[in-house]
């Protein structure tokens, strides 16, 4: 009996939980309190169940404390606080407040151009001049510069976020950008009033001050584009403002700039903006059901005989609620980065960054000598410009041996392809911070796989004329040279691995490659057996230290005839081939002498790699431990490339690894320059669905590993249960 005791006090718990009796509001403040307590009493007399009961706190952090200690289960909060709470606390989001439209939104942040500007979009703006509502506010501060820096348009280096500013855009006005350390051009277009008096103060005192300052500094040409809120061009157009400056305005003038890249008139902004800023949310105790504190509150507004949303009586403003709301909207989410929108969320993380989230050192993990000397170099390089944080160079044994380093806080970051990313994302717990581009576009986040041939060799024209030929590969586990490859030819049907057992299925198909890596216990001998080793013939098949290692070193397998096929990426050939490789085995290539082998079989010439390729792959990516700022480990990289990004500059040279006796060290030796993540914030994001499917397909778990879990989750259930009923 006393078995089924406990179940029944367990659910009756449950109940409770989701049937609760009354619901404990916290305030803020005493007005507040005097509000809640006339609420309570309305609601206890239109029976609005649950009861309200109105708990006390001195600040919003008092609140989320309260919630915390299970003292309170609810209380409003602005989207701002919330982003805020969610950095502590745990909680769900119940609902949140809206205006008689029923979208839950305060305002669009959005960016205003004349028309007659053709040429401005929201991907050119670097050495714009630009006009701002006023530092630190919302739609001219935090929700543009958030979104531009979150993108990578805009660059942050060390959190100082007004430099950033300043070097965007070629001059600004800003009001109250007059702090110790804020550059003189972030002021520089503001004009003050009229006797010239208060330049760039944060206050009307300052005529292009606030939204209506702000969009008059663009209509009187001061700057190019204007940062305010979506309802700004329409309330001082077409008549609807008075004064001299916006006499005769026509709202059709204006447009807004859009995040692909387009424009749109003025009154599109619901698709056409930069940042949607939500209303005040209801937060609720994570125990709470939401829909139950919903229902309350959606009751109280339609029968609660009480106005929720108006504070006057009070003697205060937006006390418990906003007063320019109307109604509440149920929230499909208890998620509050959800609820509030990737957009807003992405924003306010992009600008929530101070001094003390700097480290002094980021140390990169460097996997050889030559990367040691390069690393070293790039120290030096980076401190003469007085870049920060400072670099700093840890040793490691290998890519895995890093990956642990980053997770347990011995080194910060490393540079990884495709393969490596997956599994520094999903066994380390390791996100991207800044890509590499090979093309120099922000798209250019991407390279093709490609099978290259000499142009003379006739024999292959498809893949299955590969069986018995010899291969040429980067390295095994590695993207181009041989997951990708490897997939091919099981998608295919050519190689039908018995166990999982891809490198024994590689070694039955091709009479023999180099695949520097695949010496290891158990792999078939013929996979090492194309290699040559070091410049002293040691070291054979040994990554990093074999000389057919790598893209480089794959096509020169293919270019010294120890291989038919060699598996590289699409920049692979031209960095090699017509003189633009100073290297002794390379000077005398020509590209025209090479074809790429196409999937579907058929050849193509090593210019059309868009069309003939075995995969789109994502580039290689800086990873990170998740508590990094990928924004400050960008804004380094971004600022470093502006001194050190020319390959044809004297000094240091951070895409070029020739001075170090090795290639693509650090840095692959093709990047253009370095770009920030963007949405790809996760390893899945940045390698892509499709990729992150195929390398699933090459991991070939053992079933007995996946039986063995399923019985451990399934007994750990059981023994949970047991051990309920046996108390």
């Amino acid at each position: 009996m006393g078995m089924w005791t406990l179940l029944s006090c367990v659910l009756l718990m449950l109940q409770a939980v989701s049937g609760m009796s009354s619901i404990r509001w916290c305030t803020i403040s005493q007005p507040e309190m005097e509000k809640c307590n006339d609420m309570a009493k309305a609601f206890s007399n239109a029976g609005i169940s649950p009861s309200l009961q109105c708990v006390s706190a001195d600040s919003v952090a008092g609140c989320v404390q309260k919630l915390t200690n299970k003292e309170a289960d609810a209380f409003s909060s602005s989207a701002r606080d919330i982003y805020n709470i969610g950095k502590q606390a745990t909680f769900k989001i119940a609902a949140g407040e809206s205006t008689r439209d029923g979208e839950g939104t305060v305002y669009y942040a959005v960016g205003v151009v004349k028309k007659s500007n053709a040429a401005i979009n929201i991907n050119n703006l670097k050495g714009k001049k630009s006009c701002h509502t006023g530092k630190g506010r919302t739609a001219g501060w935090n929700m543009p510069l958030g979104y531009l820096i979150d993108t990578g348009k805009m660059s942050v280096m060390g959190c100082n976020i007004p430099q950033g500013v300043a070097d965007f855009f070629s001059a600004s006005c800003i009001p109250g950008a007059t702090e110790p350390g804020d550059p003189a051009s972030l002021c520089s277009l503001c004009i003050g009033n009229q006797a010239g008096q208060y330049k760039c103060d944060k206050s009307n005192n300052e005529r292009y001050f606030s939204y209506d300052g702000a969009f008059r500094c663009l209509v009187e040409d001061a700057g190019e584009v204007a940062f305010v809120k979506h309802t700004t061009v329409m309330d001082n157009t077409n008549g609807k403002n008075n004064e001299s400056w916006a006499q005769n305005l026509i709202s059709q003038d204006y447009e807004l700039l859009c995040r692909d890249g387009r424009r749109a008139p003025v009154t599109d902004y619901h698709r056409c903006n930069l940042v949607r800023v939500p209303a005040r949310g209801i937060v609720v105790r994570s125990e709470v059901q939401g829909s139950v504190v919903y229902n309350m509150l959606r009751e109280g507004v339609n029968k609660g005989g009480f106005n929720m949303f108006s504070s006057a009586s009070y003697k205060g403003s937006d006390l418990m609620f906003s007063d320019t709301s109307t109604q509440f909207i149920f929230s499909e989410t208890d998620n509050y980065k959800a609820w509030m929108g990737e957009g807003y969320y992405n924003a306010l993380r992009a600008m929530d960054c101070t001094k003390s989230d700097i480290p002094k050192y980021l140390r990169w993990c460097v996997l050889s000598d030559g990367e040691q000397k390069k690393c070293v170099a790039m120290a030096e390089a980076f401190g003469q410009k007085a870049l920060t944080p400072e670099i700093q160079c840890n040793h490691g044994a290998s890519q895995e041996d890093c990956m642990q380093k980053i997770q347990n806080n011995e080194a910060d970051a490393i540079t990884l392809d495709g393969g490596f990313i997956y599994t520094a994302g999903k066994d380390y717990g390791l996100v991207p911070a800044a890509g590499e581009s090979y093309t120099g576009s922000m798209d250019g986040s991407i390279y093709y796989a490609v099978a290259v041939l000499e142009k003379t060799n006739r024999n292959v024209n498809s893949f299955h004329d590969l069986k018995g030929r010899t291969s040429c590969h980067t390295g095994y586990g590695r993207t181009a040279g041989w997951n990708i490859p490897m997939g091919v030819l099981i998608e295919k049907g050519l190689i039908r691995p018995q166990k999982c057992q891809v490198p024994q299925a590689a070694g039955e198909f091709f009479k023999s490659s180099c695949v520097p890596g695949a010496n290891q216990p158990g792999f078939p001998s013929n996979l090492c057996a194309q290699c040559i080793g070091d410049s002293s013939g040691a070291n054979k098949c040994v990554r990093e230290k074999e000389r057919y290692d790598g893209y480089n070193g794959a096509f020169r397998c293919l270019t010294e005839n120890a291989g038919e096929v060699a598996f590289v990426k699409h920049t692979t050939v031209f960095q090699n081939t017509d003189g633009n490789s100073t290297e002794p085995w390379a000077i005398n290539l020509l590209s025209k002498n090479y074809q790429l082998l196409c999937p579907h079989g058929a050849r193509a010439e090593v210019t059309q790699y868009a069309h003939c390729n075995l995969a789109r792959v994502p580039s290689h990516a800086v990873m990170v431990r998740p508590d990094t700022n990928p924004y400050a480990i960008f804004g380094l990289l971004d600022k470093a490339q502006e001194f050190y990004g020319d390959d044809a500059g004297s000094g240091f040279r951070m895409f070029d690894s020739s001075q170090y006796g090795g290639a693509d060290l650090i840095f692959k030796d093709s990047t253009v320059k370095m770009i920030a993540v963007g949405d790809k914030k996760t390893y899945e994001e940045w390698l892509g669905q499709s990729y992150v499917e195929s390398l699933q397909a090459m991991e070939c778990p053992d079933s007995g590993t996946e039986l063995s879990s399923a019985s451990t989750v399934l007994v750990a259930l059981l023994s949970s249960l047991l051990a309920l009923l046996s108390v």
